[in-house]
């Protein structure tokens, strides 16, 4: 059986915080939506069950003591019929189960400190668990919808409006996503994002095409580009072909109540011109003929 340090590749004296920087580097790896090996699916699996037992410090502690074996009886025996749930955030895709009885599946299970699931899910990733959220409606708490540009649900931004007849003053988060949903006082806000205009987000993460002439990509040369923050200016090596993916790392979207960061990764498109002189046509059946 793997020994659950070796999946996260860290040592058994590593912290909490690096344990959850080992569980992001692994998960964003053998995530089956970015790895397509046939391995990717087990390989999950089981960097989602190391974190869980390794980053709770009672079954840390069983587990230094009696192993893997213990979990894994914990988890057996599911009755029949089981309901699964699924969300997708940015390249990953969340999913719980729950048993033929409708109850959890992690009810049997101490999450230290936390009350379920969820509340790790909205400790680690910085935002609310929409299966949370589920749970929230039924409380039949009053849901208010905003919407913000990119830019505001990127940086955070506060917005006086008026609710249950009251003026508040609503404080939004930077790094919010789309259907985000804020849990206030006696209300709750969910958040709807409009489209940004050439940035396509995923998660904290953000994706720019960035067009390049021809001569450009044979030579090579630095061109801008816009980021969340401003622009930057990156050289671009001689003979760089269409659809390479240069990645920014942190130059991406804030996690809420977080310094940490996604990245931006810049698309590079070689564009043709439309029409070309002869001067330019006698030039590129010369350069064809040296290639």
């Amino acid at each position: 059986m793997a020994d659950y340090y070796d999946i996260l590749g860290i040592s058994k004296n590593a912290s909490l915080t690096d344990i959850k920087a080992a569980y992001r580097r692994q998960a964003l790896k053998w995530h089956p939506d970015r790895n397509k090996s046939k391995e990717a699916t087990e390989k999950f699996k089981g960097i989602n069950k190391a974190y869980e037992v390794l980053s709770d410090p009672k079954k840390k502690e069983m587990y230094d003591q009696y192993g893997a074996d213990v979990f894994e009886r914990a988890t057996a025996g599911a009755g029949a019929g089981p309901q699964s749930y699924s969300y997708r955030q940015g390249p990953f895709t969340y999913t719980y189960t729950t048993s033929a009885g409708g109850g959890s599946p992690f009810e049997n299970f101490d999450f230290g400190g936390f009350s379920d699931p969820f509340e790790i899910f909205e400790q680690f990733f910085g935002f609310q668990s929409p299966f949370s959220g589920e749970r929230r409606r039924q409380s039949r708490r009053s849901v208010y919808e905003i919407n913000l540009t990119f830019e505001e649900a990127a940086k955070g931004v506060e917005r006086e409006t008026v609710i249950k007849g009251e003026r508040k003053i609503i404080k939004i988060p930077a790094g919010v996503d789309n259907g985000s949903r804020i849990r206030f006082s006696d209300f709750d806000v969910q958040v709807a994002i409009k489209p940004h205009p050439y940035f396509k987000r995923e998660g904290q993460d953000i994706y720019f095409e960035k067009e390049i002439s021809f001569p450009l990509a044979a030579l090579g040369g630095v061109v801008e580009v816009p980021t969340v923050g401003e622009e930057l200016k990156l050289k671009v090596r001689p003979g760089i072909q269409s659809g390479t993916i240069l990645r920014l790392r942190g130059q991406g979207i804030v996690y809420p109540h977080s310094s940490r960061r996604g990245d931006q990764y810049v698309i590079f498109k070689i564009k043709s011109p439309d029409k070309i002189s002869p001067k330019a046509r006698r030039l590129l059946e010369e350069l064809e003929k040296e290639l």
